[in-house]
């Protein structure tokens, strides 16, 4: 079953981007994930039921080298929360294109990336039980 759709932008600054968000358009942020240094490299806002999020190019390109060079506005990802992760990925096998199977993040999610006809890049995505104890 899906569940939610949340885009994850690329961008250049993410602190700038969610002070921007935050301060514009009244959205609070929820997570902060710090890269090296001071920067942010990962952050999640919302408002009302509608969440996005936004990461640095250089952690979005690294996890996902076929956006290197690509420009900001057409390098965004859709995130899709769903039940049964596994047994989605075993649905879908052989009718789309694999870009990246089934992984745990850093931020406590199981997920397989995907493009579609389109080549827009998707991704199915599912919390790990030991997240959601916590």
């Amino acid at each position: 079953m899906l569940k939610t759709l949340t885009p994850n932008l690329m961008v250049e600054d993410v602190r700038t981007t969610v002070d921007w968000y935050s301060s514009v358009l009244g959205f609070t942020s929820d997570a902060e994930v710090p890269g090296e240094g001071e920067a942010v490299q990962f952050a999640i806002v919302h408002r009302d039921n509608v969440r996005l999020m936004f990461q640095s190019r250089k952690s979005l390109t690294s996890d996902l080298p076929l956006l290197q060079g690509k420009p900001i506005g057409s390098s965004q990802t859709f995130y899709i929360e769903v039940d049964a992760i596994e047994d989605l990925r075993r649905q879908v096998e052989g009718k789309l294109e694999i870009i990246k199977d089934l992984h745990d993040t850093f931020y406590g999610t199981r997920e397989f990336y995907f493009t579609d006809c389109n080549g827009y890049i998707l991704s199915f995505s599912q919390e790990l039980a030991s997240s959601a104890q916590q």
